[in-house]
């Protein structure tokens, strides 16, 4: 990971509720996450339905405007102050020209997909405790990185039902 996140060619940073990128932007860019937390949502009706979290160690990548180069239906914000390092498709692309670098971005695109799967099964699940259950083992670190009305959005149930379930 180490000479992937090496292809940065910034660090910047984000305050807290800031828009890394937005709805409509063409975003070709990786983010590497040195710290802080982020969110990727839609907007449905105008109501957020959180897709996926990013914080310390992750990638974070508008995979439809970055395969694509077309404008992102996503947005990605900021949970608290985040630290990112920028890595731009230009250098993705060159750092793909070694069939080992291929097999590293194939392993992130392939647990992609497996988190995307994972997450499809959390939505079409209708027990709010087995969705619970299931992000609890899948990322226990996410209970401490991330507030609970952002999971609870996440999980497509209310902060209040939540609370309940993680009670003991």
């Amino acid at each position: 990971m180490r000479e992937f996140v090496e292809l940065s060619v910034k660090t910047i940073t984000i305050n807290r509720n800031e828009f890394l990128s937005i709805k409509g932007s063409i975003d070709t860019n990786v983010y590497y996450i040195e710290s802080g937390s982020l969110r990727l949502f839609v907007l449905d009706n105008d109501e957020e339905q959180v897709i996926r979290f990013g914080y310390q160690g992750n990638l974070i990548v508008l995979m439809d405007s970055f395969l694509t180069g077309k404008p992102s239906n996503y947005f990605i914000q900021a949970i608290k102050k985040t630290v990112i390092r920028v890595i731009p498709r230009q250098q993705v692309d060159h750092f793909l020209e070694t069939e080992k670098n291929q097999l590293f971005w194939m392993k992130i695109l392939e647990n992609l997909v497996v988190q995307q799967l994972e997450r499809e099964i959390d939505i079409l699940t209708s027990s709010p405790m087995e969705r619970y259950n299931r992000v609890l083992s899948r990322s226990p670190q996410l209970f401490q990185q991330i507030p609970l009305k952002h999971i609870a959005n996440y999980l497509r149930m209310s902060a209040e039902t939540l609370s309940r379930l993680k009670k003991p």
